[in-house]
């Protein structure tokens, strides 16, 4: 096992160029598909907390389906609309890391809304007389509401990450893997491994381990920041 990790730890240290170009991209995707999700789901996740229309229940039920939506299925999905005889066939996506962000934002989104859903929907009954007496209604609260639940959407949000950050199957299907376009972090171990060629492999599972640990010290650090800060 000295091998593998001798040749990792060089690699990791020496900066190599295709190393540096795998973290990259997969960095570039996930943080790409964390930002449109948060754009879209956080005021659509206030916004379902809030309403009160018909069929609320039924869309509240399929959004937490849909945490658990499994990535190949989101990459079939994606693959079907994008390929050539999909409905968006001609704008040639299919294995570009556009392709791949769609895929990722697919599966982080139901996490976004949901996650702020419950959030904002426990917020607002806690504070919604306040908010009222204040001249807030439903839809002027959102802001107020979404900032102070900022830490537990952090989590949310982070949870979307880690989520996108280690997943395969998705990115594999409509990325392809290709060396130096689409090939990720997460492929790219699934690749190396097969081929025998351990030493990038556990170069990118130190990497993607390490960066694992800090999102989960860092919302862990801003949990026990915000509690300092209400206490």
């Amino acid at each position: 096992m000295d091998g593998p990790f001798a040749t990792a730890f060089s690699l990791i240290a020496s900066g190599d160029p295709a190393l540096m170009q795998i973290i990259g991209l997969s960095l570039r995707v996930t943080l790409t598909a964390v930002l449109i999700a948060c754009a879209v789901g956080l005021p659509l996740g206030a916004a379902l907390a809030l309403a009160r229309f018909p069929g609320r229940g039924a869309v509240i039920v399929v959004f937490n389906a849909l945490m658990g939506l499994p990535p190949v299925v989101a990459g079939l999905i994606v693959y079907l609309m994008l390929s050539r005889s999909g409905p968006l066939g001609s704008l040639a996506l299919l294995f570009t890391p556009t392709a791949m962000i769609i895929a990722q934002t697919l599966l982080i989104l139901p996490i976004v809304i949901s996650l702020t859903r419950s959030v904002v929907e426990d917020l607002w009954a806690e504070y919604r007389e306040q908010l009222l007496s204040l001249g807030a209604g439903r839809l002027r609260a959102v802001p107020t509401l979404l900032w102070d639940g900022r830490v537990s959407l952090l989590t949310g949000v982070l949870a979307g990450f880690g989520r996108a950050s280690a997943e395969v199957g998705a990115v594999l299907i409509v990325g392809g893997n290709i060396a130096g376009h689409t090939r990720t972090m997460t492929t790219a171990i699934t690749l190396e491994t097969a081929r025998g060629q351990l030493g990038l492999a556990v170069a990118l599972g130190i990497i993607l381990l390490t960066l694992t640990l800090t999102l989960n010290a860092v919302a862990w650090g801003a949990g026990q920041w915000a509690r300092g800060r209400l206490g």
